[in-house]
This record gives structure tokens, sequence and C-alpha cells, in this order.
């Protein structure tokens, strides 16, 4: 007769593993290569003006689109890369496609009429200039 110790965790361990299997997400490359990707991005602010620099290697500027509607501000565009090896042995293709977007709720005193965007060496920079206008003043209406 064989004993087994009795485990009363044992099914929540077995939940759990089945869990973390079901959420696994696919790696790096794979998530680059077919789902798209989001660039890095760093933000500033300096007493005149919003700073936004985007992280965005191998994306030409025709393919880089900015757009502000709302006080939203969004980045958007496309990644097509492709580098090809010939050798004497051997022939290699790599490509890299993926799109990517990236939303951002300006502030009150964002002037989003002078907003200025630069793309140099994979690197796009946006300026937001601050609103120098002061806060309209509340008006007290007079109940009749």
């Amino acid at each position: 007769m064989l004993l087994t110790k009795f485990d009363p965790m044992k099914d929540f361990k077995d939940l759990e593993e089945r869990m973390m299997t079901a959420f696994k997400m696919p790696s790096f490359n794979a998530l680059t290569n077919i789902n798209g990707w989001t660039p890095s991005v760093n933000t500033r602010e300096d007493k005149n003006a919003y700073h936004i620099e985007v992280d965005l290697p191998g994306v030409k500027k025709e393919d880089i689109h900015v757009d502000c509607e709302d006080n939203i501000l969004t980045i958007s565009g496309e990644r097509k890369t492709k580098s090809e090896v010939d050798e004497k042995d051997y022939h290699k293709i790599e490509s890299f496609y993926g799109k990517f977007q990236r939303s951002f709720t300006l502030p009150e005193n964002a002037d989003a009429d002078k907003i200025d965007a630069n793309s140099k060496n994979g690197m796009l920079e946006i300026m937001i200039p601050k609103s120098h206008k002061t806060k309209k003043d509340t008006k007290k209406i007079e109940v009749k």
C-alpha cells in the first residue's frame, strides 16, 4: 500500500501554474516584429515650455505623425527596417516592421497652436510652449 502525504495547497499551486501559463507574453523579438512597439519617451519642463523626446531608431521622418486634437497630443508612425547581407557563403535578410502610437494630455497652460516638432538621427523632439495668459477671473452674476 502506497501512502501519499496530503497537501492542501496543491490545488492552489496547480491553479497558479495554469494562470501563469495563460498570461505568458511572447519574447521581446516577437513583440517588436509582429505586434508593433512602444518607443521610449523622456519628458521635461522648463519655465517656458514642455519638452517631449521620443527615441525612434530606424523611423524615417516622413513616417512620423504628430497630431493635437482636443488637448491630446498623439505621436504615431511606423518603423520599416530591412537589412540584407549577401556574402560569398551565406545570404541573410532581417526585417523589422511595427506601428506605434503614444498620446499625452496637455496641461491647461500649454499653447497647442505653437507646438514645434523636429526629427534628427532617430530622435523626435517636441517643444510645447507654455501660454503666458493669466487665468480668467470668475465673473459674479447676480441672480434676479
